[in-house]
């Protein structure tokens, strides 16, 4: 049986192409400190509108020995204002926190991330916290670590755009090396 004509593989294959295709996002926003480690994850996006909240994955603090290993921040999940939450590339350490929300009718529109830079010899720990700006101007702030600093807000979704889909960058296992979890994002704005 040729595969290339099965009705099942047209199906899947139209779907694949009709998920990637469906948002048409006007702008990205990025900011300049994310961590060095990693690989990005698949871009994903809210199934029927904007982002209106979040939630961490958070690994606890592990404790002063030398031998103990922090990756702090492993994930971002995005709510979508239909209740549905959507993620990228996650780490493997920590547990989902409370959802933190902008305030009903609003929507997600600019972000900042705290960043550890790199340290050497030392324990890395990449992206650490991060914190949004809804529509109404409130800010959320997410509830990991405070190592590292806050650089720069990204730019805001224009004016009639909010944030509709994101991309994580995400460090893999090391092993018995140094690991980092979550390193960077980027997030996506489409008009609604």
């Amino acid at each position: 049986m040729d595969l290339s004509t099965s009705p099942m593989v047209f199906l899947i294959l139209s779907c694949l192409q009709n998920t990637a295709s469906a948002y048409h996002y006007n702008s990205i926003l990025k900011v300049q400190n994310g961590g060095p480690w990693g690989h990005w994850g698949r871009k994903v996006f809210c199934p029927n509108g904007a982002a209106s909240g979040f939630v961490l994955k958070v690994e606890p603090y592990q404790g002063a020995e030398k031998w103990k290993d922090d990756t702090s921040l492993n994930g971002i999940r995005l709510l979508c204002k239909e209740g549905s939450f959507i993620s990228s590339a996650v780490g493997k350490w920590g547990a989902w926190s409370k959802i933190q929300s902008c305030p009903v009718p609003h929507e997600l529109v600019a972000f900042s991330l705290r960043v550890e830079t790199p340290q050497g010899f030392g324990d890395d720990t990449g992206a650490n916290n991060i914190e949004f700006l809804c529509t109404d101007k409130s800010v959320l702030l997410g509830n990991s670590h405070e190592w590292g600093m806050f650089g720069p807000w990204s730019n805001q979704c224009a004016t009639g755009t909010a944030i509709c889909g994101f991309q994580t960058k995400v460090e893999v296992p090391q092993g018995v090396d140094d690991d980092t979890a979550l390193n960077d994002v980027k997030f996506f704005c489409c008009t609604f």
